[in-house]
């Protein structure tokens, strides 16, 4: 008995060592690659209700300018992303009245050359550049007001509140608006078209309006033909009384 045993401990010594060495020979999990480039519109796609500010980013080719900086600049950047019901409830044809250019510069003003947490847009020096800033000569800022976890936004022309965020990591924060951040010098009073003169005649090349001015003097020249006959026929009748008189005196 005690024989066996000497036996089998060697053979268990040799066993251990084999599993020892397979289990230190096995590879190591690899460690986790560095991340991708942050893609906006991947972003926006996972949220899924922002296809027609999808559809504007890839035409403009905003998006692409956005993806190109935020993983280059050490500033970051912040887009406010409207959703598809923002553009429903826009006026109709809204966006089919703009240009290109213009379209480009609407995209533009929901972006932000800069990172900013929602706590950083409490505190913030109104108003803020926007990625438009400078077009035109115009400001194309953005107005943040607010308290506690509640920031608005305003354009000077419509204001809405700065919803939930799909990221707000650096270097890209991404806050979801429910209206279309319309900028003043776009869409303000002072660029509604001036009232157009009166449509010429075809044949006569001759306004309405002017048809209609001339028209009232016509009308009125006749009265005054009236008036001088009127004068006439009684300086004539005077004369002929004078005439009378004098008959009978003499």
């Amino acid at each position: 008995m005690a024989i066996a045993r000497l036996t089998l401990a060697p053979l268990l010594l040799i066993a251990a060592v084999i599993l020892s060495t397979e289990t230190s020979a096995q590879p190591a999990a690899p460690a986790p690659g560095p991340a991708g480039p942050i893609n906006l519109t991947a972003i926006l796609e996972k949220g899924g209700q922002f296809t027609t500010f999808i559809h504007l980013l890839k035409i403009t080719q905003v998006g692409e300018q956005v993806n190109i900086q935020v993983n280059s600049s050490s500033e970051g950047m912040t887009v406010f992303a409207p959703t598809d019901n923002a553009f429903q409830n826009l006026k109709a044809g809204t966006l089919n009245k703009l240009s290109s250019d213009e379209q480009v510069k609407l995209i533009l003003y929901h972006v932000s050359p800069k990172f900013y947490t929602l706590d950083d847009l409490l505190s913030v020096s109104n108003p803020v550049r926007t990625q438009a800033s400078g077009r035109d000569n115009g400001v194309y800022g953005l107005n943040f007001t607010g308290e506690a976890n509640q920031v608005n936004v305003s354009t000077g022309y419509v204001e809405t509140r700065v919803s939930n965020a799909l990221r707000s990591q650096r270097p890209l924060a991404v806050y979801v608006v429910d209206m279309v951040l319309l900028p003043g010098e776009m869409f303000g009073e002072h660029k509604l078209s001036p009232i157009a003169p009166a449509p010429k005649s075809p044949t006569t090349g001759v306004s309405d309006d002017d048809t209609k001015s001339n028209s009232t003097k016509k009308a009125a020249a006749p009265a005054d033909k009236s008036a001088s006959g009127e004068r006439r026929v009684g300086l004539g009748f005077g004369f002929g009384l004078v005439v009378l008189c004098l008959k009978f005196l003499f």
